[in-house]
């Protein structure tokens, strides 16, 4: 066998091998970063549900989902450990004063109140006339109609 036929198999070998090592690597983090888990501490669930922790056994744990309303989950179904900060900001919508992000109002108020100026300025608008070529009727009726000028017959 020739070197050519046996490097594609190489390749492969060679990429699986990475593969494996990276799903590996995200094991060992995934494993170490639920290990930080403590009662008190705010997780995001694979499913997207943001809890508290308030137990932990041997493959599950104990998550207060709502005061006073608990669940069980596998500790695989953890999806993040997530700082204090974080979990505040995300779940009870607490925001830092220095936070660069937008501020997003609660209700549409900010939305009307340009309402009024924006509806004054289109009547302000409409009363202007604008010239658009058009011509008045008094315009219309001193020409003749078939669209010759006057003294030009039809017939040549």
């Amino acid at each position: 066998m020739s070197l050519v036929t046996l490097l594609p198999f190489i390749v492969l070998i060679g990429a699986m091998f990475l593969m494996t090592r990276s799903a590996k690597k995200k094991q060992q983090q995934a494993a170490s970063m639920r290990s930080e888990m403590q009662p008190g501490t705010g997780v995001r669930t694979i499913g997207g549900m943001y809890a508290t922790v308030k137990e932990l056994g041997d493959d599950t744990v104990l998550l207060e989902v709502a005061p006073g309303v608990h669940a069980v989950y596998a500790k695989n179904a953890i999806g993040a450990v997530l700082s204090d900060e974080e979990y505040n900001r995300i779940v009870h919508g607490d925001t830092d004063e220095s936070s660069d992000l937008p501020v997003v109002p609660d209700d549409a108020s900010s939305l009307t109140e340009g309402a009024n100026e924006a509806a004054d300025a289109a009547d302000a608008a409409q009363d202007a006339k604008i010239d658009l070529g058009k011509k008045d009727e008094a315009d219309d009726a001193a020409e003749p109609k078939n669209g010759k000028a006057d003294g030009e017959s039809g017939a040549k």
